[in-house]
């Protein structure tokens, strides 16, 4: 019988682990690793959007 065709399931599950890991590192990294000028353009689009829905709101 041939060894080609083994699967060896310890390699397998490490291997898994470090593909979802390396996942979660590449989604931290665009989550987290922004620049200040980054941060602060998100907030001022965010609170001037927000800003906008107040006034168009009608009053009850």
């Amino acid at each position: 019988m041939s060894d080609d065709n083994v699967i060896k399931f310890g390699k397998a599950k490490k291997a898994l682990n470090r593909e979802a890991k390396e996942a979660q590192a590449e989604a931290n990294r665009q989550k987290f690793g922004r620049t200040k000028a980054q941060k602060k353009l998100d907030q001022s689009v965010t609170s001037k959007r927000d800003q906008n829905l107040d006034d168009h709101k009608r009053d009850p």
